[in-house]
């Protein structure tokens, strides 16, 4: 068996003999001729001369040797629907939802903006689009109207797809009143509005814009729409970034660069076999939903588990904390995809649930979208007892950069480190005012990477190849370099550490210090189940480390001795762990923090009301009533 090590390194020294290797793993309809151009650095355009198609190798290529064999197993807790689409059921749907989008005026190089709930019907969509070779552009699901109006005058969609409404926890949300005033509110007018009607909330139809999906589908039903054979470097889709304020910053994605790092990805690092289930528990309106729960499992072969609910919603929307280990027992999932949140909120519920179904078919748990702390990693491997696999990546990369490769050689993980660098990511630390290099271990630098970047990265920003060579390529004195605006260490193995944003920093009296390794230290204690750490303007220091807590244990929130209690021994952790420097001026104790629907923490929104300035737009907020909480702390000191 190949070492991870040699395997690295060759993706390193060979890359273009390395990466044609990778490009077996799809179909191409026209070979490529050129593996790698990087001749106008920091562009770069993989397998030029080839013509793929996503679609084709998401779902056509299954047909001949799996076509009964689910694709697509959909399940919401929200509406106690649970239904599998095989490939070639998957196939007819996608066909449909391309013949209704044709009957719309999409064409090729069309852009096709999808503002939806987690459907099934958002999976045709997205499918559809790269089958036609239309751009497609998913935005959140509930993103509030004036963010949603100005992705439309980027995007520039002719239709846009969406539905009456989405639900959260068993509340409605209506989707279609919001994308009405976007769209008054927006420059751009989208020709046609297709629309699922999910029987949650009263839609009102604009007459000769508004289409129904399900008039369109019985009319397109038994459509024959063949796959539009692209270049290789034509555009798939653009996502937009989370948390840009201003002008969208978009993503922009080629299209066979993409498929093979999916297809090498889903082999190498997830070591998904074809027939068999993956699980991930993101949503379509982030990269994750993208990469690995459309794209990435269905090139591989396997059944892709689509999931609208919480982590603690049962089928009949009563409480349910063990419904996704309910569903990695029904459908066998053997690689699973989560967020280190959702594991903190599972962390709360009964560990029973951990031993109450038959987990065998699981062999990993990978988890990211934030850094991962050690307790959470420990817990959650002790309950399942299955490899753990942090791994970090971003919107821009497509793919995971810093992981263990499994699939190529048994790697160990190391609790709160993501892993070591994945083939064709040249990564390095950096020193952040000088450009130097770090090369000694447990030195402090942002991680930055050397192009050409891999298949898979983002091409540039749409629209914007000046915005994308200013914003990422020239934040380091006298370097061009990728740089993922992240501080990181690396130990004497190799193995990174995530230690937050460099624009995350704190600033105590002219020291430094990183708001991530102040939550670590306190996430240690015994008493805390989650954290957030926010740097606060103060008079006198410039800034101070301010800390929101949720205990594990409630009664703290009511017993001011207690809290008090508690406070003072994470104030003594973080002395001890990290110096009188880093303790936090006060630790505040709440039932629950600010997140996002997709889990992640708004710490920007936390610091906003700390220092009395407006939060911004929090439409993807989780529980406004978590921000509140704090507004009410802050305001009664």
């Amino acid at each position: 068996m190949t070492s991870y090590a040699d395997f690295y390194r060759r993706s390193m020294d060979e890359p273009d003999d390395f990466w044609t290797e990778q490009a077996q793993l799809i179909d191409w309809q026209q070979p490529f001729t050129r593996v790698c151009n990087h001749d106008k650095p920091p562009f770069v355009h993989w397998f030029e001369g080839g013509k793929t198609n996503l679609c084709h190798n998401a779902v056509d290529r299954h047909l001949k040797d799996r076509p009964d064999q689910a694709a697509l197993i959909y399940v919401s807790t929200e509406t106690g629907v649970e239904k599998t689409y095989s490939f070639a059921e998957l196939h007819r749907e996608v066909q449909c939802m391309a013949a209704s989008l044709q009957a719309l005026g999409v064409q090729k190089g069309d852009r096709v903006l999808i503002y939806m709930p987690m459907v099934a019907e958002a999976a045709f969509a997205m499918l559809a689009c790269a089958r036609l070779g239309a751009i497609h552009c998913v935005v959140f699901g509930g993103f509030a109207s004036g963010s949603l109006a100005s992705r439309i005058d980027d995007a520039t969609p002719k239709v846009i797809v969406s539905a009456d409404a989405g639900s959260r926890g068993g509340k409605i949300v209506p989707y279609k009143p919001l994308l009405d005033e976007a769209i008054r509110l927006s420059h751009h007018k989208p020709e046609a509005v297709l629309l699922t009607d999910r029987g949650l909330a009263p839609m009102n139809i604009v007459a000769g814009r508004d289409q129904l999906w399900s008039d369109l589908r019985v009319r397109h039903i038994d459509a024959q729409v063949p796959c539009a054979w692209l270049d290789s470097t034509d555009i798939s889709y653009t996502i937009y970034t989370s948390g840009t304020t201003g002008k969208p910053k978009g993503v922009q994605r080629d299209t066979g660069g993409y498929a093979v790092a999916l297809a090498a990805s889903m082999k190498h690092i997830f070591d998904g076999r074809a027939g068999e289930t993956y699980f991930s528990t993101s949503d379509i309106g982030w990269v994750v939903g993208h990469s690995y729960i459309i794209y990435g499992p269905l090139i591989a072969g396997m059944a892709t588990l689509m999931y609208e609910g919480l982590p603690t919603q049962g089928l009949d929307q009563q409480p349910d904390g063990g419904i996704w280990w309910r569903l990695v027992e029904k459908y066998k999932v053997t690689a699973m995809f989560s967020a280190p949140t959702a594991v903190r909120v599972l962390k709360k519920q009964d560990p029973a649930l951990l031993k109450k179904y038959d987990l065998s078919s699981l062999r990993a748990l990978f988890l990211a979208g934030e850094p991962l702390d050690e307790p959470t990693a420990r817990w959650i491997s002790e309950g399942l007892r299955v490899p753990i696999i942090d791994n970090y990546w971003q919107t821009e990369t497509g793919w995971p950069l810093l992981t263990v490769a499994n699939g190529v050689e048994k790697t160990p993980s190391k609790f709160g480190s993501p892993g070591i660098p994945m083939y064709g990511y040249r990564v390095k630390l950096l020193h952040e005012s000088t450009g130097e290099e770090l090369t000694q271990p447990n030195e402090k630098g942002v991680v930055v990477l050397e192009g050409p970047t891999p298949p898979g990265f983002m091409q540039t920003i749409w629209k914007d190849d000046t915005r994308f060579v200013n914003t990422y390529w020239k934040s380091v004195p006298g370097k061009m370099v990728y740089s993922t605006f992240d501080w990181g260490i690396r130990d004497e193995n190799g193995y990174y550490f995530i230690l937050g944003r460099t624009d995350d920093v704190i600033n105590v009296a002219g020291h430094r210090l990183g708001t991530r390794e102040i939550e670590e230290s306190i996430s240690g204690h015994a008493g805390v189940a989650e954290v957030a750490v926010v740097g606060v303007a103060d008079s006198l220091k410039g800034q101070v480390a301010m800390a929101f807590v949720v205990p594990k244990d409630s009664s703290v929130l009511l017993d001011a001795a207690a809290a008090l209690k508690l406070e003072g021994e994470i104030m003594k952790r973080v002395d001890g762990d990290l110096g009188a420097l880093a303790r936090p001026s006060r630790v505040r104790f709440v039932s629950v923090l600010p997140k996002t629907r997709s889990g992640k923490m708004l710490r920007r929104a936390i610091q906003a009301v700390c220092e009395g300035r407006d939060p911004g737009d929090l439409t993807t907020m989780d529980d406004p009533a978590a921000l509140q909480q704090i507004k009410e702390l802050v305001s009664a000191d």
